[in-house]
């Protein structure tokens, strides 16, 4: 399920909170060393003054004006950094304490968005998905191959490997991942494996059903303008789970084939599972999807049993 419009704005009122809070914290810090340094409000005062009178300057075609300027601000700010440490204060202790340091709260760097937004963007994605409480059950820890016996063995044990082998090398080695095979059979298991090592290790991973994500593709298209902050084309990883299952026509196989494409020219990673056959595939498909996977994933065909029955089984013979 995608943000609305609404969920997006109350994201950005936060930031606003947030550097209202950073401006109100400094102000009193101000005032703090006004009282304790009056020197420090003089110097202020100084610089206000002497910006000023060197504008005027400026004006009247003193093309000195502007290095007087650099050089008799250096000096005085360099007064300011000296009082505060003889004080025994930081030298940035006026500076404001923004959460993020990087775009000092605002969300954006220039016209891109930080990464803290696109965090609190996927937190929020989370919390409507229930994701988090799946990841708890779903990890590496509850990983058992007792499941599995000869090629079935086999094959969910190489799986396992490229899962790893995908996961230690997600910052150095682009790759995608594409699970297809038996029902119930642990593709959507180990997609929950890749999500939470990666999400430990600060990546922005984004899980949707196939469903889902056709739903989140049509709003950010059908939105005036269209927008992107879903994190669907920019996110660490896009998992994309249960592909088959949602309604295909033209118009949703072209969103899909947008997004896949996108985030493989942007080198973006995306994991794939699905119960359909590789012919299946093909055919319900267009041949560019099916060539793109082909071409650029890493296949793993996971085969045994279906372990939420076979579990069910046992439950119910207890």
């Amino acid at each position: 399920m995608p943000l609305t419009n609404q969920q997006y704005d109350s994201i950005l009122h936060k930031y606003e909170e947030k550097q209202n809070r950073a401006q109100r914290i400094r102000l009193q810090k101000k005032s703090e060393i006004y009282q304790k340094i009056p020197e420090y409000e003089e110097v202020e005062h100084s610089i206000s003054s002497v910006s000023v009178a060197q504008a005027k300057k400026l004006l009247d075609g003193d093309n000195n004006a502007l290095l007087d300027l650099k050089q008799t601000l250096h000096t005085l700010s360099e007064k300011k950094r000296s009082l505060l440490l003889r004080a025994g204060y930081p030298a940035d202790y006026l500076e404001p304490a923004y959460d993020c340091p990087l775009c000092r709260d605002t969300g954006y760097i220039g016209n891109r968005k930080c990464q803290c937004l696109k965090q609190e963007i996927v937190s929020l994605l989370y919390e409507q998905s229930n994701i988090r409480q799946i990841l708890e059950k779903e990890n590496f820890d509850a990983l058992s191959f007792t499941y599995y016996e000869g090629e079935d063995l086999a094959r969910f044990q190489q799986a396992v490997a490229t899962c790893k082998s995908f996961i230690r090398d997600f910052k150095t080695e682009f790759a995608n991942l594409f699970f297809y095979g038996s029902v119930g059979a642990g593709k959507s298991f180990l997609s929950s494996c890749v999500a939470k090592e990666l999400i430990e290790e600060g990546n922005l991973v984004l899980y949707f059903s196939a469903a889902g994500l056709i739903d989140a593709l049509s709003a950010a298209s059908k939105s005036e303008p269209p927008r992107t902050e879903y994190g669907l084309y920019d996110c660490d990883l896009l998992i994309i789970d249960d592909l088959g299952t949602e309604y295909a026509n033209a118009y949703t196989v072209s969103q899909l084939f947008s997004c896949l494409n996108a985030r493989q020219l942007n080198r973006r990673s995306t994991l794939i599972s699905t119960n359909l056959s590789l012919e299946d595939l093909r055919n319900k498909y267009s041949e560019r999807i099916f060539s793109r996977i082909i071409s650029n994933y890493k296949i793993c065909k996971i085969t045994g049993p279906d372990i939420r029955m076979y579990r069910k089984t046992l439950k119910n013979r207890k």
